[in-house]
């Protein structure tokens, strides 16, 4: 799919008597990768799954708008911090289940591509309790990149993977989701700066945005200027309430 909108997020969450976070006005550019970090609980989550259109404790008051004014529902794809893979389906299967559920064929090929491309081309016909957590990572990565939206949503989709493939994960994300409005929550400052065209801060007094490396993503994780830029990010984070 094609013609990626830019998403317009403008308003506030409440949960539980409290303000998850803050009145926010933000733009996520079409075609971009946004990156948002910020501390455990000011809602990093609940704002993708607001954004998804999936059901959330507490309250929202605000919109959330795309910029060709037509509906997000069908045209987002969504990675959860669970793999949420279904346990008594092979990872062939929960890789193609999207098309299945809606009645459509699978494009086979393209799934024994992404299955090789994430290291588990071997694994292909055993259920899920037999990977690693890694793994399972790997495997819903793949069934997300399979439905091929125009809107993608991650949720932290590398937390569970080593140095090498986080970065291999990366790149390979990056490829298949060029031109796409991507919106990935993370707590690695080192990996919003690698894929970020735009950083965000969210804290429960709203959202900033921090200032992104004048190279384009992926950038050099291991460039002077991206290391100190991780540095000033991560101190700035800390400070962050």
């Amino acid at each position: 799919m094609t013609d990626a909108p830019a998403l317009h997020v403008n308003g506030h969450h409440d949960m539980a008597g409290r303000q998850l976070f803050a009145p926010l006005d933000l733009t996520l550019p079409a075609g971009q990768w946004t990156c948002v970090l910020g501390r455990s609980g000011v809602g990093k989550s609940t704002l993708l799954r607001l954004i998804a259109g999936l059901t959330c404790a507490g309250d929202f008051n605000g919109q959330i708008e795309a910029s060709d004014s037509a509906p997000l529902a069908g045209r987002i794809s969504f990675m959860a911090q669970s793999d949420l893979l279904l346990p008594w389906l092979s990872v062939f299967e929960n890789v193609v289940l999207g098309a299945r559920l809606r009645g459509d064929t699978p494009d086979k090929d393209l799934a024994h591509d992404l299955l090789q491309r994430v290291g588990l081309a071997a694994f292909r016909d055993m259920k899920p309790a037999a990977l690693s957590g890694g793994m399972r990572q790997r495997a819903a990565l793949a069934r997300t990149l399979m439905e091929d939206r125009p809107v993608a949503l991650l949720d932290e989709p590398f937390s569970a993977l080593d140095a090498s493939t986080r970065a291999d994960m990366q790149e390979l994300s990056a490829q298949m989701l060029q031109g796409k409005t991507v919106l990935i929550v993370t707590h690695d400052p080192a990996e919003a700066l690698r894929l970020g065209h735009q950083i965000v801060v969210l804290t429960a007094a709203g959202a900033t945005l921090w200032p992104p490396l004048d190279t384009p993503p992926v950038r050099d994780q291991y460039a002077p200027e991206t290391i100190a830029d991780q540095a000033a990010l991560l101190s700035h984070l800390r400070g962050a309430p």
